[in-house]
């Protein structure tokens, strides 16, 4: 592609920017990559420690449940912290944190392997074993990184609950996931005040029956009920004699579980999304070497939370299997005061910092004195995730942040993908809005209803057409739900929910979802969570919710809802209503708006008419509603 025939507005990289950056011609790779895709993953995998190579790059015979590196031996968590313990980066910093509250900790790649080993060995007094499911539920810290990595380290499979996910939520994962031990913090700082998350565990486990063991970890201090026989102190434990600073890494098959991680569907009962060692240990750290150009003297800031995909690949195991020193903050970015991040970067020397437009947009309200009073020159590098970011908070990220020096890398990605799949490089020139182009080694296109390529700024659904090693492998317990919702619609070819375009550059604009998944902030939550949540309210007797345009959030929550018989509609009735779905889904859950109503609009098999809604709420035409009862 001659890069300098780009249509519309483009920012091309500095000669800098280029020279400093592993992947100088982004052409060139892409190209290799399309040749053969098979070495090209495997001169990815070869960059990484196994204790037996793979027999086969990939195994495609039972599609689309594919199989990477069959035969290979391995550990996510040997390639993050054993492999580094062994060389001169021993010593150096793998993660800073700092707490909303001001309190600072560090830890080396010693340290770290240190504390995994501690907590790996606490877990196994607890009877925790090779395929075993555990959950986390805590906030921002390093505990939850070291929790994550002591379940990989033995073999056990992590599911990480979101700290700001409620009562209901947290309990239908543990069900779900069958966990035997709950690992929680007593609470966790958000702007100032304590998210009581051990006393929500309490409620929630109160609804299930799998959890044998509770540890919890002490971050805020306040008084907890501690179950006699069933919660314990991590703080207790790790100075345990059983605890010693060794533990015995479990040599794990590439296609062994790593964690699963529940996300939004179409249905009430969120996708538990399955994750392996060897093929999302490959994605991850190629991805993350390569968009955000990781470097030994770097310090990465991804502001995200290990809650979701996000922190998964890009806080805990992409900075990890590269070796850099990773930064992470507790609290909220404008906490105490608008100011916090770009103090942090100053303070930290942060090079680079990956965030979601949700964020920028709130910190643009603030205007830029509060950016400008703080040096940001070590910044090199921005990134964007979580949803497609509007151009003009791009340009102001660029402009104002960035100093006009810092390229913005917009990736488009899921849970599903582990991975970034459509993203730019450092070297490769960008067009605010657009995450350009599909990673090398993965083939992505825009199509009509039949599976045809759209025409160059045509709208169609987004697809993958290649597989790629970080994929999902299974919907845990559903394998059927995972061939259903992504591989029917087109034989062959991964559906990903979402729509695009396609320009005459082959540049890629994601704009939005096609179900019923309404991104929030850069979360994603299902209608039908939602809903689910105020139909439990005993005065509601059935709910739609949708999402709407919101300045900051991107989709703001807009809730219609019939009332039983006899019951007033009254405003004290909605607060409460949205302190109930905060309550049962979690704080981000909570409705912007509801609206009582004595219908709702729906086709003859009665499914609700969300588009409908939708539309009237923003006066557009509905389009055709003959498939609507009368």
């Amino acid at each position: 592609m001659n890069n300098k025939n780009l249509t519309g507005e483009v920012y091309y990289p500095s000669e800098e920017v280029i020279n400093k950056s592993h992947i100088k011609d982004w052409d060139e790779l892409n190209n290799r990559a399309k040749k053969d895709y098979q070495s090209f993953w495997a001169e990815r995998a070869d960059e990484l420690h196994w204790f037996k190579k793979w027999d086969k790059v990939i195994d495609d015979s039972n599609k689309p449940f594919y199989k990477w590196y069959t035969g290979g031996k391995t550990n996510i968590v040997y390639n993050c912290l054993d492999i580094h313990v062994k060389t001169f980066r021993r010593n150096k910093l793998a993660l800073i944190w700092e707490g909303e509250n001001g309190d600072t900790k560090t830890f080396s790649y010693y340290a770290l392997h240190r504390e995994t080993c501690k907590f790996a060995n606490v877990l196994k007094s607890m009877g925790v074993q090779k395929g075993d499911r555990v959950t986390i539920y805590m906030g921002r810290t390093p505990e939850i990184v070291i929790a994550m990595l002591a379940c990989a380290r033995i073999g056990a499979i992590h599911s990480v609950v979101y700290g700001g996910f409620s009562v209901e939520s947290l309990s239908e994962r543990i069900e779900d996931s069958n966990s035997k031990v709950l690992i929680v913090a007593d609470g966790a700082y958000q702007r100032g005040k304590i998210v009581p998350l051990k006393q929500i565990a309490d409620e929630a486990l109160q609804r299930c029956g799998t959890v044998e063991h509770v540890l919890v970890v002490k971050r805020t201090g306040q008084e907890i009920n501690m179950e006699f026989g069933r919660d314990m102190w991590y703080h207790e434990l790790i100075n345990l004699p059983i605890a010693t600073q060794h533990c015995a890494l479990e040599i794990m098959d590439a296609e062994d579980p790593l964690f699963i991680l529940y996300t939004s569907g179409t249905t009430g009962k969120p996708k538990a999304i399955l994750h392996t060692h060897g093929g999302y240990m490959v994605g991850v750290h190629s991805s993350l070497k390569y968009v955000f150009d990781i470097h030994e003297e770097d310090r990465y800031w991804c502001a995200a939370d290990p809650g979701w995909i996000t922190g998964h690949s890009y806080i805990v195991y992409g900075p990890l299997l590269n070796g850099t020193t990773s930064f992470m903050y507790e609290g909220a970015p404008n906490f105490p005061y608008p100011n916090r991040w770009w103090q942090m970067i100053e303070k930290y020397g942060i090079n680079i910092l990956y965030t979601a437009p949700t964020a920028i947009r709130g910190l643009m309200r603030f205007g830029e004195s509060w950016v400008n009073r703080h040096d940001l020159s070590s910044l090199r590098l921005l990134g964007s995730v979580g949803e497609p970011i509007n151009p003009e908070a791009w340009k102001w990220y660029y402009r104002v942040v960035g100093k006009e020096k810092c390229p913005i890398m917009d990736t488009w990605w899921q849970t599903e993908t582990g991975m970034f799949m459509i993203t730019p490089m450092p070297s490769v020139p960008l067009k605010p809005g657009s995450g350009t182009r599909p990673f090398p080694g993965i083939e992505m296109d825009v199509v009509d209803e039949n599976g045809n390529s759209v025409k160059p700024n045509e709208e169609g659904f987004l697809i993958i057409k290649t597989p790629w090693p970080s994929m999902i492998r299974t919907v845990y317990k559903d394998p059927e739900r995972l061939v259903q919702q992504y591989w029917s619609k087109y034989p062959g070819v991964y559906l990903t929910g979402d729509s695009a375009r396609k320009d005459e550059d082959g540049y890629f604009w994601i704009i939005g979802r096609v179900d019923d998944v309404i991104k929030v902030s850069g979360y994603r939550l299902g209608t039908a969570e939602i809903e689910s949540a105020l139909v439990s309210h005993n005065t509601v007797a059935e709910a739609a919710a949708i999402g709407l345009p919101h300045e900051v959030k991107g989709n703001a929550i807009y809730a219609y809802v019939i009332l039983r018989a006899g019951i007033e509609k009254t405003p004290t009735l909605i607060e409460e209503l949205r302190q109930h779905v905060s309550h049962e889904v979690g704080p981000i859950a909570k409705p912007e708006n509801i609206e009582f109503v004595d219908t709702l609009p729906k086709t003859r098999s009665g499914k609700i008419m969300r588009r409908v809604l939708k539309a009237r709420a923003l006066g557009q035409d509905p389009g055709n509603i003959s498939t609507l009862e009368e």
